[in-house]
């Protein structure tokens, strides 16, 4: 893979992202790539180059730069945006990557649930097209990766790496025409009638941007990669790194700083999380072997080539190595005094529950009503009330995951498991990326310092870890105290209706 991506030249979109940015450092740290050409979308006072020599303070990049110090020379930016027409690539920067480009990863797409139809389909679904249609105009190109989610289909409960378009209540061409004629408020509204049973826009216009790869991208290289939830690194660049609170780092950083307490989580069904690392090496192993077959279908069957649907590759937990909620709420309890957090609101604990209604109570009990109290004490003390609109968001926010943290889906990952049996042994070191064999007890410890350095801003020396822990044997002791007083208080309370 290493010999494959020599003097290569690569199209990166999303690469300022979370998913983005680690896949542009494993390429520049662990290949002799030549060019990589990254859209990113101007800001207003800031370059697009100054924005890039920012990368040179994140620490994420400190042991690429302690290699190569002027890694950024191999960074060509393109100024465009996934939401315009043509990408918003000027005439002379797409002569530049038709003509130079052999490899496209497209990991670029608006992860928020709560979008508007009308910008998730703009960036999700129209963005996907205008890539594609890139990429056919690509004289050199050898492979186009387009990513995609595990969740694209959630609507089954059971995916294979075959496409579904039968789920879709409209296909990409017709609604994108929609998306033309009508205003941006008015494709909006009509979301419910769109996404019938997906559960947000995000989902659905994923599930239409495979729908384009499938059409569109036969006779190109291409391929569409669907991985998990992607969370904080494992091993590289850097262990536990991590820039965002997206998906199941929410819930782990409230729980872990005492926060949240409740959460709607069936415990029995399974957590498809993958590090990130892990995604950025399969990512890239997926180009390879895309390449190699390109090749080797164009030696012996053009006119199959073709025909052939772009393969996909299922990226979760191996059904050989599955990660339940369950296992992921203990190993945190097993952890909490391993690598705590000074800035801790409460003693660290979550109690989960499927039933709705159970939550909401739950809520109540230990969110709402502690959340006024807390508001009445600072008001009385003239400071500015706060913790009721804080567990307002953190409610809202956890409503949007609660689908993906009660739903059971089972994948297929024949294509994957394919791919990393052919891959060498020197290339699966240095592409690390099967998911059987990672051990989540490792990875969850690694989890928790990433958070607490990373996103708590607590560097884990040693004095700091021992402060913490004082404040957490503190707060402990408070918790035990409370617990005493409520029980206490009930059970006077059934003694006197007792009697």
């Amino acid at each position: 893979m290493q010999l494959f991506y020599k003097n290569k030249n690569v199209f990166i979109t999303g690469g300022s992202g979370f998913f983005g940015r680690v896949t542009i450092e494993k390429l520049l740290r662990s290949t002799e790539v030549k060019r990589i050409y990254m859209l990113m979308r101007p800001k207003k006072g800031v370059s697009i180059k100054d924005r890039i020599d920012t990368w040179a303070t994140d620490p994420m990049f400190s042991v690429l730069l302690k290699s190569n110090p002027k890694f950024s020379d191999q960074i060509v930016a393109i100024a465009g945006d996934c939401q315009l027409p043509d990408l918003g690539i000027s005439v002379e920067d797409r002569k530049l990557l038709v003509d130079q480009v052999q490899i496209v990863l497209h990991c670029a797409a608006t992860v928020r649930f709560d979008e508007r139809l009308d910008v998730a389909l703009n960036i999700n679904t129209r963005g996907t097209l205008l890539m594609v249609q890139l990429a056919k105009e690509m004289c050199r190109l050898e492979a186009f990766v387009h990513v995609s989610t595990a969740f694209s289909n959630c609507v089954l409960h059971h995916i294979d790496e075959v496409y579904y378009p039968d789920k879709l209540t409209c296909s990409f061409d017709k609604i994108l025409a929609l998306r033309e004629m009508l205003s941006n408020d008015l494709i909006d509204s009509m979301s419910p009638a769109f996404l019938e049973d997906f559960p947000n826009t995000y989902t659905f216009t994923k599930a239409l941007g495979e729908q384009v790869v499938q059409r569109e991208a036969r006779g190109l290289p291409a391929c569409v990669f669907r991985p998990g939830m992607i969370v904080a690194a494992f091993k590289e660049p850097i262990i536990g790194w991590t820039n965002n609170l997206n998906g199941p780092i929410s819930i782990l950083f409230g729980y872990i700083a005492g926060v949240l307490r409740v959460a709607h989580l069936d415990k029995n069904v399974i957590a498809h999380i993958v590090p990130v690392d892990y995604c950025a090496n399969m990512v890239l192993s997926i180009a390879w072997k895309t390449a190699v077959e390109n090749v080797h279908h164009k030696k012996n069957d053009t006119d199959l080539f073709l025909l052939k649907e772009p393969t996909i590759y299922n990226y979760v937990n191996s059904n050989q190595n599955p990660l339940k909620w369950r296992n992921f709420a203990n190993t945190i309890d097993n952890l909490i005094h391993v690598c705590p957090l000074e800035q801790i609101a409460w003693y660290p604990f979550l109690k989960t529950y499927t039933n709705y209604w159970a939550f909401k109570l739950a809520s109540l009990a230990y969110h709402i009503l502690p959340a006024h109290i807390i508001d009445i004490v600072l008001r009385l003390r003239g400071q500015k009330p706060r913790m009721v609109k804080v567990y307002d968001k953190i409610h809202n926010h956890n409503k949007k995951l609660t689908f993906f943290g009660i739903t059971n889906w089972t994948f297929e990952m024949h294509n994957t498991d394919r791919l990393i049996q052919c891959m060498s042994s020197q290339d699966r070191k240095i592409f690390e990326c099967d998911m059987k064999s990672l051990n989540w007890d490792e990875y969850f410890r690694v989890l928790l310092f990433g958070v607490r350095e990373y996103l708590a801003k607590e560097k884990p020396t040693e004095e700091s870890i021992q402060k913490a822990r004082k404040i957490l044997k503190r707060f402990y002791i408070m918790h035990r105290i409370v617990q005493i007083i409520i029980y206490g208080g009930v059970l006077v309370l059934i003694c006197i209706y007792l009697l």
